[in-house]
Parts: structure tokens; sequence; C-alpha cells
């Protein structure tokens, strides 16, 4: 849950997201689930000569399942409450 509640608070920023055949998307985080299913607005494949067929994507849903990585600018990594996070959630497990 720690990812979960850490991604909801970048709805509304600029996120690449890898997938597991390597193709890579940049777009504007519109909503993520429990199960870090992501909808992306304003599209853009990062290399388009390879994947020609999805240049026309204005706006995707993304399973969680096929995401090898989720890039995020250093400026929105807000590392203290990650710390808060994990911190809270490994004192409900004691």
């Amino acid at each position: 849950m720690i990812f979960y509640s850490f991604f909801k608070t970048l709805v509304g920023k600029e996120v690449a997201v890898e997938l597991k055949n390597d193709v890579v998307f940049t777009g504007t985080l519109h909503s993520v689930d429990q199960y870090l299913n992501v909808k992306l607005l304003n599209v853009k494949v990062v290399n388009p000569d390879k994947f020609p067929q999805l240049c026309s994507l204005k706006n995707c849903f993304v399973r969680g399942s096929v995401v090898r990585y989720i890039q995020i600018p250093t400026e929105h990594v807000d590392t203290e409450l990650l710390q808060d996070a994990a911190r809270k959630e490994n004192a409900a497990k004691k």
C-alpha cells in the first residue's frame, strides 16, 4: 500500500512508464488503483520509430502487471512521505 499511496500523490504529474515489452510511454498520470494499474493522458511513445502503431495514442490504461518501471522526476519524490509510510506499515505489522 506504500506505493499506491505514493502514486496517488503524483496524479497530474508527468511520468514515464516502461513496460515489460520495452515500450516506454510518457504522459500525465490521471489515475492509479491498488493494483498499480495506471491511466495516462497526453501519451507520447519515447521510441516512435520502433513502435509506429502506438503513435496515434492519446490516452491509455496500463495494467500494473505489465509495468517494469515508472520513472518520476526527482523534484516530485518526497522521501519523507515514503519513510513515514514505511514506518507506519512496519509498526502495523508488529
